[in-house]
Order: C-alpha cells, then structure tokens, then sequence
C-alpha cells in the first residue's frame, strides 16, 4: 500500500469529544508520516497523552506548537512558561520519538518526493494588522474597543523575551539561519507551520482583528523563496484548500466540538478526524476557481463539503474563529 504523508492540527484534547476522536483513530498505513500543526491541548498531561496516542499509530510523527500549547493556566498542574514550557514539550516530543522545530529536517521519500518537510515554530508579531491600524498599539487599541482579544495576551507568556514579538522575531532570525544552512536546494519544501506563512488566508474571518495574532509578514515569501510545494497549518479553524503563488496551502484542524459538530450538520458530514493528505497530492486539486472567489483563494473541502457550496456560503465560514471563544478574551455581545 502506497504510504502516505498526512496531517491534523488544532486537536484540542481538552475537550472530551475531541479526545474520543484521537482514541478512536486508527493506525496509519505502514509508511505513513502524520504532521501536527499545533493546539494538541492546553493541559501539559494532555498534550503529552495525545502525542504519545499518535506516535504509536504512524511511523513518523512531526509536531510544531500552537499557541495553547504554550499557554500557562492556573488550572494546569505544569506552571512553566514560555521558552521553558516549549523545550519541556520538545523533550517530551523527543522521548516519544517526535519530531520538533529543533530537530533536523527530515525528507519524507514517499509519492511525489522526495520533499523535506521543514516544522517551523515562528509566533507572530503583531504585523497582520486591522485596516487603518498603523502600528501594534493601534492594533491593539482597535482589538480591545471591538472586543475582540486573543487570550494569549494573558495566558502566552514570551519568557525570557520581552514581548511575543521579541520572541518571533528571535524565532525568525535562527530559523531562517537554518533553512539557508541545511536545506538541500534541489528538494521541494513542505513547511508545517501553526499559523499560515502569508496573510490572505486570514482575510476571510468574521472579525479581520484578531488576524493580530496569527502570523507575521516576514514570512510572506517564503513559499516562493524555499521552494515549497505545500504549506500546511491550522489556528483558524477554517479547514480548507488555498493556493498562494501555485503553491498549495492546507489548513487541516479538526477545530471545537461544536464547530465541527455545526459543519456535520450543516453539510451531512462524519465527525472529522481522519488526516488530510498532503503527498502524494490528491488528484481533486485541479478544480477550477470559483466565480466571486478572489483569485488565488480556491476553496476545495474534502472534509465538509465546500465543493458542493455557492460562494455565499463559503465566505459564512467567517464565523468560525471568533466563535470559537476559548481563544478570545471578549466579544461584544451586538457582533456575536
């Protein structure tokens, strides 16, 4: 059986059904690579449950963090923060055999490879900002008369950085030290990223604002510059297929029950769960663009049904990140 190169993100195992969904995936076939792009869990127990469930199911797991993975709550009997908390689940990761942005690249010699699939641990800081906003602050100014703020303003913790920006920025320099360093650049790239590495799939969301907190612009040419042919990544709770310069950006989180239990209904669906397949690519990527789809945003689902959907109905989509609530301080109750 041809292996495979597969991918999930945004898992969240805090919540039970979505814990169900990881205890009852099945084992991939022999060969199979499974990426992680972040939000396994919020609890640190929870998140080394969940990738060690995995590991045992694929014969490579990589992972990358999401924000809640680094957030530190009181209910969480681990209290480490920041850069700590993260190398605490990079050493998890490691005695699980996991794959972690501190790794080496590993090259996935599967269909339509070889590729080096490239985890990228980056942040974000604060660069995706609101129409009008000439800085952060403004941003930010603008995110809190809205009510719309991201709880990582008080659950992420940038330590030992002075900011989430300083430790991006920090996050940047090195790994882009590392691309030019261990690239091979006769291989294709497949990045794995939490957030996407260009803005535009972000212009969809119900509320643009809490764009803020999901990139930076200093990676909006790395598809083209790396040589990638896909880009894999979650945060938005948005599955679905773009394509940015011909290359393909996936976005493959399972999301909250009650966004993926609304899509179920809404369009007939499973409960979702089974990894998207990044290589070999599959042969629906030849869609056309859809009329009143901006060019370059082709939107092909093969998790929920977007393909049988009218443009109105996709751009409804743009609900789901701000109702997902556990990662906003606040939304006024007149835009819910």
């Amino acid at each position: 059986m041809t292996s495979r190169l597969l991918a999930l993100s945004d898992l969240h195992v805090g919540h039970p059904k979505n814990r169900a969904i990881i205890e009852g995936m099945p084992r991939g076939d022999d060969g199979d690579w499974l990426l992680i792009a972040g939000d396994v869990g919020e609890d640190f127990a929870d998140i080394a449950w969940a990738l060690g469930a995995l590991s045992k199911r694929f014969t490579k797991v990589v992972w990358v963090p999401g924000n809640h993975e680094l957030w530190t709550r009181r209910a969480d009997a681990e209290q480490a923060r920041g850069g700590e908390r993260y190398q605490m689940l990079v050493d998890v990761c490691r005695g699980l055999g996991v794959v972690t942005p501190e790794d080496p690249y590993p090259v996935w010699a599967g269909p339509d490879g070889p590729a080096t699939v490239v985890p990228l641990f980056l942040g974000y800081d604060y660069s995706f900002l609101p129409d009008g906003a000439a800085s952060k602050e403004e941003g930010l100014a603008y995110a809190q008369e809205t009510g719309v703020v991201c709880s990582d303003e008080y659950l992420l913790f940038p330590d030992p950085y002075p900011s989430r920006e300083a430790w991006c920025h920090a996050r940047l320099a090195e790994t882009e030290r590392r691309l030019a360093a261990e690239l091979d650049p006769q291989l294709p790239v497949v990045f794995l990223n939490h957030y996407p590495l260009v803005r535009e799939p972000t212009r969809i969301l119900r509320y643009p604002q809490f764009a803020q907190w999901c990139g930076t612009t200093r990676t909006a040419d790395w598809h083209v510059k790396y040589n990638a042919i896909a880009m894999v990544y979650g945060h938005l709770h948005i599955p679905r297929v773009t394509f940015h310069d011909g290359v393909r950006f996936e976005e493959v989180s399972i999301g909250y029950p009650r966004e993926w239990e609304d899509r179920a209904q809404r369009f007939g669906t499973a409960t979702p769960g089974a990894p998207w397949q990044i290589l070999p690519a599959p042969e629906d990527l030849t869609w056309p663009v859809r009329p009143g789809v901006p060019e370059g945003m082709r939107l092909l689902d093969r998790s929920y049904g977007l393909d049988r959907a009218g443009p109105a109905e996709v751009f409804d989509f743009r609900g789901e990140v701000a109702e997902a609530g556990e990662d906003l301080v606040g939304v006024l109750a007149e835009q819910r």
